[in-house]
């Protein structure tokens, strides 16, 4: 089962998959035992039926419609939160009749493993990662694991996604256009494109620059001929629309109904002010409506307790919905900055449609941080929430697991040492919707070292595909269980 450091170097020899970028490495896949398999699954299904209840909401709001069967209850509010601080014409594309039901081909939580289960920091609707983990599965898949979306799965199911767009169409042309604000993951993308035309089917790797429009479709060229494109993986977040050079275009062409786009251009669904929208206490029997009871239960116990940072001037007799600080409710969020460490076991971090947004690059955690770094985080949410909303999430805290990884490297001949290493995991499952039915294809595991409070991909972390391991009787708990 265990993979030596030779072949995990030679396996990479050549291919960095993440443009400079480098992680430890481990002789072992993550386990999960096959209960934790199916909770993966049942969080999938619960994540389409957020999608499509999350857009159900933002239109109604959009038209001030009502939002519940039996009693009134409208929230114009709700489409100006999300509408905040996006170009018109990004908003009219996103509420186009044609873009009605359109949600991610691929769909991606962020899921930190807890004490008491996951904790969803958010959905990500533009997932990096998808060629990396494939190509982890294939890695360790070979001895004698059974890895979650074995058998190339994911490569395949990423390609069934994608040309179900266009079923009248025997063999489409797919182009994965990769922009430079994502460039990093440019090399996973050019590594899964190459896998599928090795099985016969017609996907390119792009840059944005390298297609061009022709009449009302958009060709890349192909062998020396140009050729219209059938389907684009937009591999950019929004907020760097106007840096892609054939953006114009590409619309163009969608609006003529000549070309496919996945994941769709609506801003609202890379947003995750959406998490909030879920805890927010007006909301409540919307989403009890409009969610199963199965998907709203679950998603109430992995979506953090979090709220909109919005600037607002309150009567002196109303309070925010908010945390409390000294015991006491709050009515500005600057008051934030006078909790103390105990009561800052909070994150900040940006909503959506902004440089910083993605990543843990506008993430501060109160706890962790100094006061004055907390206080002026706080501040500058705040100050920026009339163009970039800020949400404040609950911080649950992830659970220390053991997992073996390799120290150094191998030098005069000698093996490299392997240790068990003390850490922390998120999980990002992915997720493909085939046929309007969504099936998990593959999990990556970010195990970062126990001292890192917030989890993503670092140096010091190792990046892991999960194998399958059998439920354990009753009384022997698994190593490593989540929910252990």
């Amino acid at each position: 089962m265990n993979l030596s450091y030779r072949q995990i170097q030679d396996a990479f020899d050549g291919r960095t998959l993440f443009e400079n970028k480098t992680w430890k490495l481990s002789p072992e896949a993550f386990p999960l035992t096959v209960r934790q398999v199916g909770e993966l699954e049942e969080i999938g299904r619960a994540c389409r039926e957020f999608y499509r209840a999350s857009e159900l909401l933002y239109l109604r709001s959009v038209e001030n419609r009502n939002l519940l069967r039996n009693r009134p209850l409208k929230a114009p509010w709700v489409a100006d939160y999300l509408d905040r601080g996006k170009p018109p014409e990004l908003i009219a594309h996103a509420r186009s009749k044609r873009n009605r039901g359109a949600c991610p081909r691929i769909i991606r939580p962020d899921l930190i493993v807890t004490e008491s289960g996951y904790a969803l920091s958010e959905i990500d609707a533009v997932p990096g990662g998808i060629g990396l983990t494939a190509f982890l599965n294939r890695l360790y898949e070979g001895q004698g694991n059974r890895i979650v979306g074995a058998g190339d799965r994911m490569i395949d199911a990423f390609y069934l996604s994608l040309s179900q767009l266009v079923p009248e169409k025997n063999l489409p042309l797919i182009a994965i256009l990769v922009s430079d604000e994502s460039q990093t993951y440019r090399p996973e993308m050019e590594w899964l494109s190459e896998c599928l035309r090795r099985k016969g089917k017609r996907v390119y790797c792009f840059h944005p620059k390298e297609v061009m429009p022709l009449g009302t479709t958009l060709c890349a060229s192909i062998e020396g001929n140009p050729e219209q494109i059938d389907v684009v993986y937009r591999f950019w977040e929004l907020f760097d629309m106007e840096n892609v050079s054939v953006a114009k275009y590409l619309v163009e062409a969608w609006e003529e109904a000549e070309l496919e786009v996945t994941p769709p251009m609506r801003h609202f669904q890379e947003e995750k002010l959406n998490l909030a929208l879920f805890h927010h206490h007006l909301l409540e029997d919307f989403w009890r409506e409009n969610l199963s009871r199965r998907a709203f239960r679950l998603l109430r116990g992995i979506i953090p307790k979090s709220w909109i940072m919005d600037e607002v001037d309150l009567p002196p007799n109303a309070v925010l919905d908010a945390p409390y600080v000294g015991g006491k409710p709050i009515w500005q969020w600057e008051q934030l900055g006078q909790a103390s460490q105990k009561e800052r076991n909070l994150v900040v971090k940006l909503s959506g449609y902004h440089e910083d947004a993605w990543g843990a690059r506008s993430v501060i955690l109160g706890s962790d941080s100094a006061r004055s770094v907390w206080r002026d985080g706080v501040a500058w949410a705040v100050a920026h929430s009339q163009k970039h909303l800020s949400i404040l999430q609950e911080y649950h805290k992830p659970r220390r697991l053991i997992h073996p990884v390799y120290i150094g490297d191998e030098t005069d001949g000698r093996e490299a040492d392997i240790v068990a290493m003390q850490g922390r995991v998120r999980l990002t499952p992915y997720y493909a919707l085939l046929e309007e039915e969504v099936e998990l294809i593959g999990v990556l595991a970010t195990f970062c070292p126990a001292d890192k409070k917030i989890i993503h991909g670092m140096r010091d972390a190792a990046m892991l595909p999960c194998r399958i391991e059998e439920d354990p009787p009753e009384d022997r708990p698994v190593r490593n269980s989540v929910n252990a």
